[in-house]
């Protein structure tokens, strides 16, 4: 089925395509870019496709159409969605189906449907009369922590000018969102000593040194629920710690020598991951003691396996208000519970205001039976019409 010669008629019709790509994460995307790149070079659009280091099956790729000594607005989606192995479809996942107004299929909500309306604002805008440009950033394994989009940052350091504005365009329901918490993912290794359990006692068992790190991360959840600082516009006010998994043991007669535990904390802007690290470390040590671990024990070896920044953008910046004007009136303004890409963007050019915003809704993505509502699609793409406007005059 791939290439395909003809460009899409509309967003729907290009979104009906790239669902049929079953782009999940850490698998290749570049049947997905050959036909972006396919639709912007027949457009006279000359993409640049950024690979990653180590496996050339999966890229990002960046475009710009207008003049390129004026800054103006980029575009950022990812291409990457997340398995769906163990789920109850009940329609194709890697093939769109429409009905009741809805478009299904993996990826539709999260973000294939932005992806879409973005392509398509690519291909009008290249036969408009831009006095600024439209850029386009579209990354891979975004679902694993914004792996891809970092080398695709790093390609675009010496970019000049930098946008004026970035709208990177997770799922929404085109609210117009200003900020996300930052996340630092960790893994923790528990040492012990093997030994048979009819003699436990004179081992060191390293599932009670993870339990006594987890109870350490949920007396520092406590704390900082009862002291932490706040932000407003969140579900959550305040910064989260959650262990998601632990493995350890062998078998039940054996004490067990070996236990992970994966944590994460979700900070808010006035929380350093770092410091929040510490004090787990050290209350960890602290329940260690009280429970009078057996000399040898040691405190569990940490180590950071991914993080991405927050993102906060004020509500009065000129990026957020142009964004508006694009908008309905009184389109309300959030703090979305997911992370984006938007930060590591953000942190990259300090002058550019960066906001989230996408149609669909992340309430139904990562899910069976994902959706996007059509109508999302077709407000994206009036906001996106407009945009195109706005860079012409």
């Amino acid at each position: 089925m791939f290439p395909r010669p003809n460009a899409p008629a509309t967003s729907l019709d290009l979104l009906r395509e790239l669902i049929a790509y079953p782009s999940v994460t850490l698998t290749p995307n570049a049947e997905l870019m050959a036909r972006v790149s396919q639709l912007l070079r027949n457009a006279g659009i000359e993409p640049m496709l950024v690979p990653d280091p180590d496996d050339g099956s999966r890229c990002n790729l960046f475009a710009s159409v207008g003049p390129s000594d004026v800054p103006g607005v980029m575009l950022s989606g990812h291409t990457d969605v997340v398995p769906v192995e163990g789920q109850p479809w009940s329609v194709p996942a890697f093939e769109a189906t429409e009905k009741d107004g809805r478009i299904y299929g993996r990826g539709s909500a999260d973000m294939k449907g932005y992806v879409a309306c973005a392509v398509m604002a690519m291909l009008a805008a290249a036969r408009r009369p831009l006095k600024r440009p439209l850029q386009l950033a579209l990354s891979f394994d975004e679902e694993v922590g914004c792996v891809g989009v970092r080398h695709l940052i790093r390609a675009l350091a010496d970019l000049e000018p930098a946008p004026l504005l970035v709208i990177v365009g997770e799922p929404t329901l085109m609210k117009i969102g200003i900020g996300h918490k930052g996340k630092a993912a960790y893994r923790a290794i528990c040492c012990g000593q093997a030994g048979h359990s009819g003699l436990a006692p004179r081992f060191v068992n390293a599932i009670h040194t993870a339990t006594d790190l987890v109870a350490a991360l949920r007396d520092v959840q406590q704390d900082i629920h009862a002291n932490g600082p706040r932000e407003d516009g969140y579900a959550i006010g305040y910064t989260t710690v959650h262990a998601g998994t632990i493995r350890g043991g062998t078998a039940l007669n054996i004490v067990p020598q070996r236990c992970e535990v994966e944590f994460e904390v979700r900070n808010v802007v006035a929380d350093r991951p770092e410091a929040i690290l510490q004090k787990i470390v050290q209350r960890t040590r602290a329940r260690m003691e009280q429970a009078q671990t057996l000399p040898g024990a040691a405190v569990p070896d940490i180590e950071m396996v991914n993080a991405y920044p927050g993102l906060s953008t004020p509500a009065d910046a000129a990026g957020v208000k142009l964004l508006a004007s694009l908008l309905p009136q009184h389109t309300e303004h959030t703090k979305v519970a997911f992370g984006t890409e938007g930060g590591l963007f953000q942190q990259q050019w300090a002058d550019t205001h960066v906001v989230v915003c996408g149609p669909g809704s992340i309430e139904v993505a990562h899910k069976a039976d994902e959706y996007v509502e059509i109508s999302q699609i077709e407000a994206c793409d009036a906001m996106l019409a407009r945009l195109v406007d706005y860079l012409c005059t």
